[in-house]
């Protein structure tokens, strides 16, 4: 192999690692997507270091090592990229694909999104399901729904401008929160305290989390530490939009 086609090859696997880090793939999967598609394409060995906002990956083609860093810019979470990438890989060690149908591949990743008329709504369907399955009352269900839809509207507008995140759910946790408490304040449900709860479920950082600790089990320590934390932290943004919004309204649950 030539010192140039080693060099695309790399690149190319590089960049498929650095895609899955930035959309939500745990390390493991990332470590073998990885080294099964540059042995695909013809590498000998690829040894990949994860760390929490970038990564080094060295290629290794008869004693030749090219090794390069990428840095990590988080997404958000999307499945659809993180599967659109193990096809890619899959196909490759099939035969089907070779460096430049890969790269080809890869220049037509783009994220898809659902559109904000069908998320809002269905969040507050999701989250009132919730506060039904909480006791709450056919009141307490309306109001997380409204709560709920109001603060994904808030979450996607702010999203939209490119907010700090935790910025980000501090305001939506503190929007819904001021909504959903009007159960109390003006006594429109006998369960307010399940549409409080219920309303905001959305803002839980449950799959960062269970990331850290998968990471975490399977000897990602540095990566899971730091996913954690950043869970945690979205965790402690919500806690402050929730509390603020607790106190204007003169509620302590």
């Amino acid at each position: 192999m030539y010192a140039d086609t080693q060099n695309d090859i790399t690149r190319q696997v590089v960049r498929v690692a650095q895609l899955l880090l930035a959309y939500g793939a745990e390390s493991d999967l990332v470590e073998e997507i990885s080294q099964r598609l540059g042995q695909a394409l013809g590498l000998a060995s690829v040894e990949l270091s994860i760390s929490s906002n970038s990564l080094v990956l060295t290629s290794l083609v008869h004693g030749r090592c090219i090794t390069t860093t990428r840095r990590i810019r988080e997404h958000g979470i999307n499945m659809t990229i993180v599967c659109e990438l193990q096809r890619i890989c899959l196909l490759a060690e099939k035969g089907l694909y070779g460096p430049n149908e890969v790269r080809k591949r890869l220049a037509r990743i783009e994220p898809k999104t659902y559109p904000p008329s069908l998320v809002i709504p269905m969040i507050g369907l999701s989250c009132a399901s919730f506060c039904h399955l909480f006791g709450g009352d056919i009141a307490a269900s309306v109001i997380t729904f409204f709560a709920s839809a109001v603060g994904m509207s808030v979450r996607l507008a702010i999203a939209k401008r490119h907010f700090n995140l935790l910025v980000n759910f501090a305001v939506t946790a503190f929007v819904i929160s001021l909504i959903a408490q009007t159960g109390y304040l003006f006594s429109l449900s006998e369960t307010p305290q399940s549409a409080m709860a219920a309303s905001v479920l959305m803002l839980v950082p449950g799959f960062p989390m269970i990331n850290a600790i998968s990471d975490m089990v399977k000897g990602h320590m540095n990566v899971g530490i730091s996913r954690w934390g950043h869970a945690t932290l979205l965790t402690v943004s919500s806690v402050i939009g929730i509390t603020i919004a607790m106190q204007l309204g003169g509620i302590f649950l």
